[in-house]
C-alpha cells in the first residue's frame, strides 16, 4: 500500500499497533511469572488484562472504519520486547531482575503513549469520531499503567536494588 495521505498513514499504524499488542500479550505472562516481587507480577497481569481489552478496541476500530483487522509486523516493539527478554536470561540478583523489568515495561509504555497518542490526533482529524473515544482511553490505561510502574519502582523494587546482593 502506497501510503499517499493521512488516512492510510493513519491504517498502517493501527496494524503496527495492533501487531504491537499481540506481541505484548505474548510477552507479558513471561514477566509476570520471572517477577519475584507480588505487586508488580500483580501489574504485569492486570496489564495483560488491559492489554486484551486495547486488542479488542482496535478491532472495534478496523471494524468501524471498514477494514479488516490484521498487524503488521512492528519491529519498533519486537526489539524493546527482545531487550526485556535478553534481561530475563541474564545472571540476575531477583530484585535487581524486577528493577530491570520495570524499565523495560516502561519502555514499551512510552512507546504505546506515543502510539496512541498519535493515533488519536489522527482520528480526530480524520474525523473517526469512535475511534477517538477508543483511542483515548486506551491512552489513560497505558499512562496509568506507567504511572503504576513508577510508584512500584520508587516505593520498593529500587530500594531493594540499590541493596542488591549486600543483604546477605
Amino acid at each position: 500500500m502506497q501510503i499517499d495521505n493521512l488516512e492510510k498513514l493513519f491504517i498502517d499504524m493501527l496494524k503496527d499497533t495492533y501487531n504491537a499488542e499481540k506481541q505484548i500479550i505474548r510477552a507479558l505472562p513471561r514477566m509476570a511469572k520471572a517477577a519475584t516481587n507480588d505487586e508488580l507480577r500483580g501489574a504485569f497481569n492486570t496489564h495483560l488484562r488491559q492489554t486484551e481489552k486495547h486488542v479488542e478496541r482496535l478491532e472495534r476500530i478496523f471494524k468501524e472504519i471498514g477494514k479488516p483487522a490484521q498487524g503488521k509486523r512492528c519491529a519498533g516493539m519486537e526489539g524493546l520486547l527482545e531487550e526485556g527478554k535478553e534481561l530475563l536470561e541474564e545472571d540476575v540478583d531477583e530484585e535487581v531482575l524486577d528493577a530491570g523489568m520495570i524499565g523495560a515495561a516502561q519502555k514499551v509504555e512510552h512507546y504505546e503513549i506515543s502510539a496512541y497518542g498519535t493515533l488519536k490526533t489522527y482520528a480526530q482529524l480524520l474525523g473517526h469520531d469512535k475511534a477517538v473515544g477508543l483511542l483515548e482511553e486506551t491512552l489513560k490505561e497505558e499512562k496509568e499503567a506507567d504511572r503504576i510502574l513508577t510508584e512500584i519502582a520508587e516505593r520498593t523494587i529500587n530500594v531493594e536494588a540499590m541493596q542488591g546482593g549486600d543483604r546477605e
